[in-house]
């Protein structure tokens, strides 16, 4: 699996977790133009810099889960994919907002060395999240999943993520990932009436369950 292209796993506290909010990238934080590597193609979607502010002030970890197929194929090296992933993170930081960890598959089942069934983080395969979960000490039953994508639905649902939400990204609808989302939104923009926030801190006791 690819490792977190985020801070490393700090020690928290073993009596209490966080919450976080898990975001597909294409599609969902950005305008999915298929295989987007270069600053120039990256547009933010509108509204996802405010949404993303909304959640960090209600206690959630920003992290971001997202299949980077383009690299297996070919189309794109680890080393772009890093480069944009430090300048999208100075445009949320110069926007008010700190991305706790961002996540990659850099696997295909047909291209490169991995094999079919070779990959535990691809998604609709859960291990990013469930590696998010252990290094960042999430609760994932506190916790949410914002994706454009049936594989999003099914990688949140095998990690446990209590809260599922599909946004539209202007395509239509998958109906199966419809049916896997507890909530189907036009874009991430519906995050700051959707979300209701409380002004507490991000701990989630245990005791809580």
């Amino acid at each position: 699996m690819a490792l977190p292209d985020g801070r490393p796993n700090g020690n928290l506290s073993t009596d209490m977790l966080k919450k976080a909010a898990f975001l597909d990238r294409d599609g969902v934080i950005n305008a999915d133009r298929g295989y987007v590597h270069h600053p120039a193609d990256f547009v933010f979607i509108d509204g996802a810099f405010a949404a993303c502010r909304h959640l960090q002030r209600g206690g959630y970890l920003l992290v971001i889960v997202t299949n980077q197929s383009g690299i297996a194929r070919g189309l794109y090296s680890e080393t772009d994919f890093q480069n944009l992933t430090a300048w999208m993170r100075k445009r949320f930081q110069e926007e008010g907002v700190d991305i706790t960890a961002v996540y990659h598959c850099p696997h295909h089942p047909e291209h490169g060395a991995v094999a079919a069934g070779g990959c535990p983080c691809r998604k609709p395969a859960p291990g990013m999240l469930t590696r998010a979960i252990t290094e960042l000490d999430i609760a994932p039953e506190a916790s949410l999943m914002i994706g454009d994508k049936e594989s999003d639905m099914q990688a949140a649902a095998a990690a446990g993520i209590k809260r599922k939400i599909l946004v539209r990204a202007s395509r239509q609808i998958n109906p199966q990932a419809e049916r896997l989302a507890d909530e189907v939104w036009d874009s991430i923009k519906e995050t700051m009436t959707a979300v209701t926030i409380a002004p507490a801190d991000n701990n989630y006791h245990h005791g809580n369950r």
